[in-house]
């Protein structure tokens, strides 16, 4: 009776700490697939915040500018067009800070010209280049800033902390199933010489199989339940540093993360208990001994 009931104990002992274990590493996957999609997204609009600032003629009359503003807007690939007078340009803090005294006592006049500027979405240097070429054609365009050196370094950057992220969670994710794998293999072996004496009944594989897919079923769905409870806490004390967290786009990101790490606890406890009970089941009775 004492034997009986410190078997037990381990069994239960076992129980949780698998399911502390499976929930841990969910929540740290799940922790390291919203930083990965957030740093994701954020390389997907530096890509497009290109801006080409296209100078216009000063004698260029308010009606033919309209019309400009209308064909730029029309262009495949333009994502914004802003119109910026040249008062406006003279009167911007930041540029007017460039100059020590007033910029009325050095410069006579506003050398400044009237400007649209177009935000483009291409990440594709051939494409920006026609671009660039078929805007500066344009009847009343002077011409066409575009900062070609610094797009092609902000384009090499991007790529390459995006092949790092994916690399990074693409490793993680394989070393977490190690872990849970082995996790749950041991659990499992503690209950090995029960399972061989079920086959010394008789008793099916199908038989022995389905109490500990069940037990794997609750013990994944509380082990994604555990995890979602962490991430929570962990982004509602981020949330006062970072208000954006709460915004409804992130809500849904969450809310896919969160049933993500329940399907995936789910998947994950079935999945590998099926493989470690299977392998005791088809091991001969003489070799569970010796394992």
């Amino acid at each position: 009776m004492r034997s009986d009931k410190r078997i037990r104990r381990k069994v239960r002992r076992s129980y949780m700490v698998s399911t502390v274990s499976i929930s841990l590493v969910l929540f740290l996957l799940g922790s390291v697939g919203y930083m990965l999609s957030a740093a994701l997204s954020t390389a997907h609009t530096l890509r497009g915040s290109i801006t080409l600032s296209v100078e216009l003629d000063q004698a260029m009359e308010q009606g033919a500018k309209d019309a400009l503003g209308e064909k730029l807007s029309e262009m495949e690939g333009v994502s914004g067009v802003e119109y910026v007078s040249r008062q406006e340009k003279i009167e911007d803090e930041d540029f007017r800070r460039m100059f020590a005294s007033e910029i009325e006592s050095i410069l006579a006049d506003n050398p400044l010209r009237d400007s649209f500027e177009v935000g483009i979405t291409t990440a594709d240097k051939q494409k920006r280049d026609e671009m660039v070429d078929q805007i500066s054609v344009l009847d009343g365009v002077v011409y066409v800033a575009y900062p070609a050196s610094t797009i092609e370094q902000l384009h090499s950057t991007i790529n390459r902390i995006t092949i790092i992220l994916i690399a990074f969670g693409g490793a993680l994710l394989i070393i977490s199933l190690i872990l849970l794998n082995n996790t749950i293999r041991l659990a499992i072996f503690s209950r090995r010489y029960l399972i061989n004496t079920l086959k010394l009944v008789g008793a099916t594989k199908w038989y022995i199989m389905r109490p500990f897919l069940s037990t794997a079923a609750k013990q994944g769905f509380w082990s994604g339940i555990l995890a979602s409870l962490l991430f929570g806490a962990a982004l509602a004390g981020l949330s006062e540093a970072m208000p954006e967290i709460i915004s409804m786009s992130e809500l849904i990101k969450i809310g896919i993360i969160v049933g993500v790490m329940i399907l995936g606890g789910l998947l994950i406890s079935i999945l590998f208990t099926t493989f470690a009970v299977g392998k005791f089941v088809n091991m001969k009775s003489n070799k569970i001994y010796l394992y």
